[in-house]
């Protein structure tokens, strides 16, 4: 569906550039842009390898662990039905870490690993369980601290302060979590499997 959404807008763009006789700024456009597009990647490569590798420090040193053993009451309220020393809570633990720095594209191993584990206790294979539903609503509302992605993005587009998103990062991402996870906590008393046990 989103792939025809996309095709509507360029095939409706270039008609209207046709019309008006401007054909040759869709064309000038799509260069730039393209052009525009590898340079921010390749600056951020930069920004991605350095959260990235501080995350699998942070792994490897135990802070995992100890992260979850901290969170272990915010985690065993939210998935009730996983138990408090699965794997699977670990790589929860390092998907919310990713996204809490910003890093949007380093959780989503960390989401797939954790998906893995939570169909792997899911009594129901063909449906999505209640702690599935709860992390998908957390790892698409998650609060961010530091938006290091997109203070990148900023840069490499030649913001004079890149960082001034920052609080309102926080403020609508908080906001966001809150929102996700009382719903997620209404629809769960209200639908969940766990509520019919």
């Amino acid at each position: 569906m989103v792939n025809l959404v996309w095709l509507f807008l360029l095939l409706s763009g270039i008609v209207v550039a046709g019309i008006n006789g401007n054909i040759n700024i869709v064309t000038t456009a799509a260069l730039s842009s393209a052009q525009r597009a590898v340079t921010i990647a390749l600056e951020l490569i930069g920004i991605m390898a350095l959260w990235l590798g501080l995350l699998k420090i942070a792994e490897e040193a135990g802070m995992v662990r100890l992260l979850a053993r901290i969170m272990r009451p915010f985690t065993s309220f939210l998935f009730p039905s996983v138990p408090k020393d699965h794997p699977v809570m670990g790589a929860i633990l390092m998907n919310l870490s990713a996204n809490i720095l910003g890093l949007g594209n380093a959780a989503t191993p960390f989401g797939l690993k954790t998906m893995q584990g939570l169909q792997s206790l899911n009594s129901n294979p063909d449906e999505a369980s209640d702690a599935m539903c709860t992390f998908l609503a957390l790892n698409t509302s998650c609060i961010t601290l530091i938006p290091a992605t997109i203070i990148g993005v900023r840069a490499a587009a030649g913001s004079q302060n890149p960082s001034e998103i920052v609080g309102a990062t926080i403020f609508a991402t908080g906001v966001a979590m809150t929102v996700a996870i009382v719903a997620d906590r209404l629809l769960r008393a209200r639908f969940g499997r766990d509520s019919r046990r």
